[in-house]
């Protein structure tokens, strides 16, 4: 049976709404469920900081709600947790002004210096406490590109001790175009190859013909040792989602993105997780094509070819969602969801291993 807790509650602790759940389990066996804290609203901008809650118990019940990343009184936000071989958990994450919206910076209407900026930040305690922030933009942001967000959820580190961090941007548009056209969506991702320390940008996926444009990404290692994208998709090819795969640590693409119609799925975010044993890769997302509800994990036994479904949490509304795993016997879902709407909470599930396989 499934168990269930309730780590963020809109309007409850200071903060209007909680979206983009990331979570990860520190070597420790801790869990840490992020998610953006929207201060005033539920907007996508504005005062937003990203706030922790940690688990010491598998999900059961969960610690104090604490700040792992702010912005002063503007917007820090899209966290990107990986736990390193070494312990140490690194928070990737995106900055801009609490006044710049989406569909500004989209227009390009938001300087460089109030638009979309990288951060990082580290914890060698289990997430308890933090380090200063240092600016990576530089290193992993093209003069020119306009929209900026890592992943939603956890990033990942290789077994080479690569760590990648799927992302997505936009480029300036052509001609008439306002560049809030879905076609101008791109993809690509950040590698550190030295645990965080510098970084550099991998593959970069730019595709403007209008039939898959990357939005937000998620990754994971395949047993082979390729590393798996799964994406939404918001333009006209079939379904909402495409996937991608890389035989050199993301740093290239085998093939540009191509649709993935085995997932039927709104266009919304998901989360991708590979399990080794038993070798399954697990997608997690709302499972209704037309509209954010019906949470779904699905199962896929050949690296990503084809999927079933395999467990449905329920049939409430549902969006943004993240997975882990947290024993040999269980895997944790948190995602949004709610009664009336899918931004009422976020909400943990351990789910039995043995259920999706």
């Amino acid at each position: 049976m499934t168990e269930t807790s309730v780590p963020f509650r809109a309007g409850r602790e200071g903060y209007a709404s909680f979206r983009i759940p990331a979570v990860v389990a520190t070597a420790s066996g801790t869990l840490l469920a992020f998610c953006e804290g929207r201060v005033n609203s539920a907007r996508d901008y504005g005062h937003i900081d990203i706030v922790l809650k940690r688990s010491t118990d598998g999900g059961h019940t969960w610690g104090p709600l604490t700040v792992a990343a702010d912005n002063n009184w503007h917007l820090a936000g899209n966290p990107a947790p990986v736990v390193l071989d070494s312990g140490r958990i690194l928070l990737v994450y995106v900055r801009s002004t609490a006044g710049a919206s989406e569909d500004a910076i989209l227009r390009g209407e938001v300087s460089d210096t109030d638009g979309r900026r990288v951060w990082v930040r580290h914890s060698d305690d289990d997430g308890v406490t933090w380090s200063s922030s240092k600016e990576i933009t530089a290193q992993v942001k093209k003069p020119g590109w306009r929209w900026y967000a890592t992943t939603p959820g956890h990033a990942i580190q290789l077994g080479t001790g690569r760590v990648v961090v799927a992302a997505n941007h936009t480029i300036p548009p052509a001609g008439t175009d306002s560049g809030t056209e879905a076609r101008y969506n791109s993809g690509h991702c950040l590698l550190s190859d030295d645990r965080g320390a510098t970084w550099r940008i991998g593959y970069i996926d730019e595709n403007t013909d209008g039939y898959i444009n990357v939005n937000e990404s998620t990754a994971a290692e395949l047993p082979d040792g390729r590393v798996y994208f799964n994406t939404r998709n918001d333009s006209v090819s079939p379904g909402n989602r495409a996937d991608a795969y890389s035989d050199d640590g993301g740093q290239t693409l085998v093939k540009p993105f191509r649709p993935q119609a085995g997932l039927v799925a709104p266009i919304c975010e998901g989360s991708v997780l590979q399990l080794r044993d038993p070798d399954v890769l697990l997608f997690s997302g709302p499972a209704d094509p037309a509209a954010r509800a019906l949470m779904t994990i699905r199962v896929s036994t050949d690296h990503g070819v084809t999927w079933r479904s395999a467990y449905t949490a329920d049939g409430l509304p549902a969006a943004y969602s993240d997975l882990v795993r947290i024993d040999e016997e269980t895997v944790g879902l948190l995602y949004e969801t709610g009664d009336f709407g899918p931004y009422e909470s976020i909400t943990f599930r351990r789910v039995p291993v043995n259920r999706l396989t």
